[in-house]
Order: C-alpha cells, then structure tokens, then sequence
C-alpha cells in the first residue's frame, strides 16, 4: 500500500486534513487564539517596517509601531517582531530554497516570515489559518533546507546562525509623572507596592525603576498619568522651560511625548500648536494628547516650514521646540535597528556624511532658521536624537549669524551636564550632549535665547524653574477634573498638509 501524500505527513494530530471543515476559532485553546492573532499583529508591524527601511523612510522604531494603539497583544507582537527579523535572512534563505513564496504566498510574505519563525523556532503553536497550514505542511522540508544551511556554515545551530552583536546594554527604565493627571508622590506610593522606585537628581517628575522593568501594561500607564519615556527627552522640554500662559510651538511634534511634557510643564495654562507633516503619526500625536488629558494643545496636521511667521495668530509665540526629523543615530540601540536589513547589509550611516545626512542636515537648517526668525519668540530650543555633528553642531553654528542678527546667543541648558558639544567652533560649550555612556539615549539640545528676554531670572536655568513649577503644582489643587480631559482638542487637516 503506497504511503500516503506528502501533503499529510505533518497534520498536527487532531486537526481536520485539508477540504475538511476546520474546527472553530471559538473552540481553540486560548494560547493558540493568542498566538494566531498575535502573528497577524507581528506580520502589520513586520510589513511597515521592512518597507520604511527599504525607501529609508521609516513610519516609526519597531518599538513605536507595537506600542501604537492599534496593537493589542503588544508584549507577543514585539517579540514576534524582533526575533522574526533576528532571523530574517535565514528565513529568507530557507523559503527560498524551498520555493515557498510564490506569487500566491508572496503578497502575505511578512505572515509567512513571522509564521514560519515561530512555528520553526518558536513556541510551534499553529491555530487554523491558511499560512499556518503551507508551514506545517512543508515544516520537514523546511528543516531539512535548515540542516544543509548549517552544515554548509559549518555550525550546530540555527542559533549559531544569528548574528550577536549589538546587543542592548540595560538601561534604567525612566518614567515621567504626568502632572496633569496625578502627583509624582501618589505615583511613587503606588509603584512602590510592587517596585524599587527613585526620583532622578535632574528632571522633575522623573522616576527611575531598575533595568528591565515592563511597566507598559500598568494601569498608571494605561491612564496616562505616566509616561515611559527617557530621561534625555525629558530634558529637552524642561530646557524650554515654557511659562504658564505662554503660546508655544512644538515644530514636530508626534509621537507627542515631549509636547504634552510641556504642556505640564506649562500647568495646562497658555497654548501649544503641536505640526506634524506625516498623517500617520499625526494620529499617534492626538492619540498621545488625548491620554494626557491636556486640553491647551491644538495640533496641525502639516509642514512647520509652511507656518506663516507673519501671520497675526502666530505674532505672540514666545517659545518654539524643535526636534526635526533626523538619522535617529543616537537611540538606533533603542530602536533595534541593528535588526533591520538595511544595518546587515552594512548601509547605516556610520560617519555621517551620507546622502541622507546631508538632506536632514539641510532640512534642519531650515527649520531652526524659520523658528528663529518668529517675531516674538525669546526661546527657541534645537534637539535631536542623533550622534552625527553634521545634524547637531554643524547646524547650530550655521545659523549663528542670523541668530545673533535676531538678538538671540547660545544659553547653557543644565549646567551642572558635564558632556557638552563637540569643541568645532567657539561657543559650543553652551550645547548639550548626552550618550550612551551615561545609561542615556544619544542626545543633542541646543538652548537660543533673545538677549532682549525678561521672562526668566537666568537663560538656561530650565531645570530649576521647572522645578520650582513642579513644586507649586503639588502643593496646589488639581488645574482639571476627569470631566475636562476628554476631547477637547482641535485639529486643522487643510492646506498646510502637503507630501
């Protein structure tokens, strides 16, 4: 009797053989449900990012693009995600070699990268589902194509396969109390209960927990009363240090965290026109606003370059923070981009005289010139999240002539900072650098402020003066109730939107 077809060997016992009815979704076990749903999760989030690296127009870190809210089952989905891209090109290669990804299969390639990671190195968990069915249908072929990989390599594993550098070095896990929602004494009395908690010596409102700690599902994170973000990005909105009442820009503003950071900061009070070009992430900013609970915060859903400095409605800005687009070179350990395929093929910009560089860089220029150049503004701050001169240092010293036309000079944002700018022209001595080195993501802040300012008692003093804010709020009543924290945001999506 002949054996019976190829097609059947590898049918998970139980499990109906093709063109027979497939049991219901209802009926399986929570674990495999979980895992089907989080598979297709993984494949969304695989399938932007793999497009943003291929156009070097990435919609977001792997890590922004889990934690969006669209995402559900966040802490599967990321590990999916993540080790799916581990071990990309072996699959890759695997797949290849058994001609799996043809023209049927190769519009669900990121479910077919994520399903055969996980059912070949994962937890093997496959619920009902047509790309589950082609891998465990093929699953010995596969592994066969697997073994000649490995003894053409001449290693013992898939595992020996995978690349083991860059690994992240643990950093604190820094969260900042969300004033317009709680107190950061309420926040660490809860925390506390279940975790080894401190205030940083730096920012306020800022908690430091041990290496590690998954708070992502908290309820205090959940309801937006705090925020995990790093101690680095903290600093740049307390070195803007806005005033209660003020009108304040932030030039691009998503994924929000710093804008509704000043927004507390700013204790609800004055106003915030938050741009954002890209529309994707003009949603994750409201989204980002919304959960704050702040409702001075106006958003533009287009370029900042586009802002008319001469028109009446901007005539009272007072400040401006601008954090433009840039390599991301700083937190690229954060970002996990040591998983792309564009780092793997050696395309990163490991000097910073690229192509692309060069196109941020003049961007860049642009938008701190046009923030300098609005008629009332008296504090203007320039971050980035990169480690390249040619977007930090260069750009600050090309406008200097006109920062200095306008009656603006360089201030020392938090002075007691030890790591400054790099010593390229005079002056750079007043900008800030943070790095890895100090447990910190690669930062870059550069403080202008107007010699003609009164607003302030000393230029830079940004942390003390928040401080100070900080301390009145918590020793005040709340500025809102749960019935003002809803929705009370606008949003222009006109003429300013534009590619």
């Amino acid at each position: 009797m002949p054996p019976p077809p190829a097609k059947n060997r590898n049918i998970p016992a139980g499990q109906p053989p093709s063109g027979q009815p497939r049991r219901r979704m209802a009926s399986r076990d929570a674990a495999e449900r979980s895992a089907f749903f989080a598979r297709r999760e993984a494949a969304g989030v695989l399938r932007r990012v793999l497009r943003g690296d291929a156009s070097r127009r990435a919609a977001g870190s792997i890590k922004s693009l889990v934690y969006s809210p669209s995402v559900r089952n966040k802490r599967a989905t990321f590990a999916l995600v993540c080790q799916t891209l581990k071990y990309l090109p072996i699959l890759k290669e695997v797949l290849a070699s058994s001609g799996l990804l043809t023209s049927k299969w190769k519009k669900q390639e990121d479910l077919v990268y994520v399903t055969a990671y996980d059912i070949l190195f994962g937890q093997e968990t496959a619920a009902s589902g047509s790309v589950e069915q082609l891998i465990l249908l093929h699953k010995d072929v596969l592994l066969t194509a697997l073994e000649k990989i490995c003894v053409r390599r001449n290693v013992h594993s898939a595992e020996d396969l995978v690349s083991k550098k860059n690994t992240v070095k643990p950093k604190p896990r820094f969260l900042r109390v969300n004033t317009l929602r709680t107190t950061t004494e309420s926040v660490i009395e809860d925390l506390n209960k279940t975790h080894t908690v401190e205030k940083d010596d730096l920012v306020p409102d800022m908690l430091v927990l041990p290496p590690g700690t998954d708070l992502h599902n908290h309820h205090l994170v959940m309801d937006g009363k705090v925020f995990l973000q790093g101690k680095a990005s903290c600093m740049v909105a307390v070195t803007l240090c806005p005033k209660p009442g003020w009108k304040v820009i932030d030039a691009c503003a998503a994924p929000g965290n710093k804008t509704v950071h000043l927004a507390a900061l700013m204790n609800g009070e004055g106003s915030i026109i938050a741009c954002e070009l890209n529309k994707e992430r003009a949603k994750t900013l409201q989204h980002t606003i919304r959960k704050s609970g702040a409702n001075n915060i106006e958003t533009i859903n287009g370029d900042f370059l586009d802002v008319n400095n001469n028109d009446p409605s901007y005539a009272e800005v007072r400040a401006i923070l601008l954090d433009p687009s840039c390599s991301g070179s700083g937190i690229s350990t954060e970002r996990l981009d040591h998983l792309l395929p564009s780092h793997s093929r050696g395309d990163q910009d490991d000097a910073g005289t690229s192509s692309r560089i060069r196109k941020l860089s003049a961007f860049q220029k642009k938008a701190l010139s046009h923030a300098l150049s609005f008629p009332s503004v008296e504090r203007v701050v320039y971050s980035t999240c990169s480690i390249h001169q040619a977007e930090n240092e260069d750009v600050v010293n090309s406008v200097l002539p006109l920062a200095s036309s306008l009656g603006f000079e360089l201030a020392t944002p938090f002075p007691q900072w030890r790591r400054r700018g790099l010593p390229v022209f005079e002056g750079s001595e007043h900008l800030l650098r943070t790095d890895p080195e100090d447990g910190l993501e690669g930062f870059f802040i550069a403080l202008f402020v107007r010699k003609s300012a009164v607003d302030a008692a000393k230029p830079g003093d940004g942390a003390s003066a928040a401080g100070k804010q900080a301390r009145r709020r918590r020793s005040g009543i709340m500025p809102f109730s749960s019935l003002r924290l809803s929705r009370m945001m606008l949003c222009s999506t006109g003429p300013l939107w534009r590619r």
